[in-house]
C-alpha cells in the first residue's frame, strides 16, 4: 500500500509541477518498484520491448502523413472544394468547417493535428463572413476532436495494442459514432447559422466546382485508399499508414509542388517531435504497467468493485466520471496506458464488450481535447487564433452538449460501435 500511494502520489506531485507526463510517470513509477521487493535490471529491456510492436509502426506514418497533408497543399485545396459546392448556403461555411475535419480526421488520426490543419484556414474564413469569432473557434475545437473517432486513431491503435485486439475491428468500430457525432454537429451548425443569420460566400459557377473538386481529387482519395485498404484486408493498419505517408508525399512534391526543402524538414522535426512523445509515455507506462503487474492492482481493482457493486451503469458512470476528471489534466494516450490494465478485468466481470468500451473511452478522450487546463485543442485553436485559452473555452461549453448526447447514445446503444464489427 506504501508503495502503491508513493506511486500515485509522486507522479501526481510531479504532474502539478509541470514534468512531462512521460517522465513523471516512468519516475514515480521506478521509485514505487525500488520500494518492493523488485530488481530494477530488466526495466530498460522492458521499456524497449514495449515499443518494438509492429502494431505501434503505424503511429509514426499517420502522424507524418497528417502532418505532409496540412503543410503540403491537401488540406487547402479540400477546404476550397468543398467551400465551392456549399460554402453559399447559409451555415456552409461551418458545415465546410465540420466536413474538412471529418475527411482529415480519417486521415491524421490526431485530434490536435486534425484542429491545427482546418483551424488555420477556416477560423479566419468564418470570421470574415460574419460568423462570431468564439463560435468559430469552438467548432474548430469540438470538430478536430474527430480525428480520434473517426479511424484511422492513434488512440485506438493503443488501445489495440495494450488490450490486444484487432486494430481492424476497432477502427471499424469508430466509424458511426464518428459519423454520428459529425451529423449532430452539422445539424446544429445549419441551425446556428440560420438563427444568427451568419453570412456565406458568393454562389461559385459549376465551372469552377469542377475545376476545384478536379485539384482536391487527389486529397480525398486518400482516406478512401487508406480505409479500404484496411477493411479490404489488402494492408495491414502499419502498412496503410505507410502507403498514406508516401501518398502524401508523393502527391505533395510532385502534383501539388507545395513542398520544398524547409517544408519538409519541418514535417520531418515534427513528426519526430510527436512521435517520440508517444512512444516514451508507452515506454514509461511500460514500468507503470510492470509495478501493478507485481502488486496485483487489476486483481485487487476487480474483487474491490465486485463487492461495491453489481450494477452495469453505476460502474460505467462512475468510470466515465474518471476519465472526465483524468482527462483535465493528463494527455489521451497516458489515460489509456495507466487506467486499461486496470480496467480490463472489470469490464470482463460486468460483461462489456471490449471493442464497445473502447469507443466510450476514445469519445471521454475527445472530451479531454476540450477540456480545461490542458486540453491540446484549445491550446491549438488559441494560437491560431491569438487569443487567450479561456476566450476558446467559451466557444467550447455549447458543443459539450452536443457531444453528450452523442456519447450518450453509445454508451447507450452498443449497436452503435458494433454494428460493422460482426461481434
Amino acid at each position: 500500500m506504501n508503495a502503491t500511494l508513493v506511486l500515485f502520489g509522486s507522479f501526481a506531485l510531479l504532474s502539478l509541477i509541470r514534468v512531462p507526463i512521460a517522465i513523471s510517470l516512468g519516475l514515480s513509477s521506478l521509485l514505487a518498484l525500488n520500494m518492493i521487493d523488485f530488481t530494477l535490471y530488466p526495466v530498460i529491456q522492458k521499456m524497449f520491448s514495449s515499443l518494438n510492436n509492429a502494431t505501434l509502426m503505424a503511429i509514426p506514418g499517420f502522424v507524418f502523413a497528417g502532418i505532409i497533408m496540412s503543410k503540403g497543399g491537401i488540406s487547402y485545396y479540400l477546404i476550397e472544394a468543398l467551400k465551392a459546392w456549399i460554402g453559399h448556403i447559409r451555415g456552409g461555411l461551418a458545415v465546410v468547417t465540420i466536413l474538412a475535419c471529418m475527411v482529415f480526421a480519417a486521415i491524421s488520426g490526431s485530434s490536435p493535428a486534425t484542429a491545427a490543419a482546418i483551424g488555420s484556414i477556416m477560423i479566419p474564413g468564418m470570421v470574415n463572413a460574419g460568423y462570431s469569432k468564439r463560435y468559430a473557434m469552438g467548432l474548430v475545437a469540438a470538430a478536430g476532436t474527430l480525428g480520434i473517432l473517426i479511424p484511422p486513431s492513434i488512440p485506438l491503435i493503443i488501445y489495440g495494442a495494450v488490450s490486444e485486439q484487432s486494430i481492424g475491428k476497432l477502427f471499424s468500430a469508430g466509424i458511426i459514432p464518428g459519423l454520428l457525432l459529425g451529423g449532430i454537429l452539422l445539424v446544429s451548425a445549419i441551425i446556428h447559422a440560420r438563427i444568427n443569420n451568419y453570412g456565406s460566400l458568393p454562389k461559385q459557377t459549376m465551372q469552377e466546382r469542377i475545376k476545384k473538386s478536379g485539384k482536391a481529387i487527389w486529397g480525398f482519395l486518400l482516406p478512401i485508399i487508406i480505409l479500404g485498404g484496411i477493411y479490404t484486408g489488402a494492408v495491414t493498419p502499419t502498412e496503410a499508414a505507410i502507403v498514406a505517408s508516401a501518398y502524401g508525399f508523393v502527391v505533395s512534391v510532385f502534383i501539388y509542388r507545395e513542398m520544398n526543402v524547409k517544408k519538409f524538414v519541418e514535417v520531418l522535426k515534427e513528426s519526430i517531435n510527436i512521435t517520440s512523445m508517444i512512444y516514451l509515455i508507452i515506454a514509461s507506462a511500460t514500468v507503470f504497467g510492470m509495478f501493478l503487474t507485481t502488486e496485483q492492482i487489476p486483481q485487487d481493482f476487480t474483487a474491490w468493485i465486485e463487492h461495491s457493486t453489481t450494477n452495469k451503469w453505476i460502474f460505467l458512470i462512475g468510470i466515465n466520471l474518471l476519465f472526465f476528471v483524468l482527462g483535465m489534466f493528463l494527455e489521451s494516450i497516458a489515460i489509456i496506458l495507466i487506467t486499461l490494465p486496470i480496467l480490463l478485468p472489470a469490464l470482463a466481470l460486468f460483461d462489456i464488450n471490449v471493442i464497445h468500451f473502447a469507443i466510450i473511452m476514445t469519445i471521454n478522450m475527445e472530451f479531454a481535447m476540450i477540456t480545461p487546463p490542458v486540453g491540446l485543442n484549445l491550446f491549438v485553436v488559441s494560437g491560431i487564433s491569438k487569443v487567450k485559452v479561456g476566450e476558446v473555452v467559451k466557444g467550447v461549453v455549447p458543443f459539450f452538449g452536443l457531444m453528450l448526447i452523442a456519447f450518450i447514445l453509445v454508451m447507450i446503444f452498443p449497436g452503435i460501435s458494433l454494428l460493422l464489427t460482426g461481434d
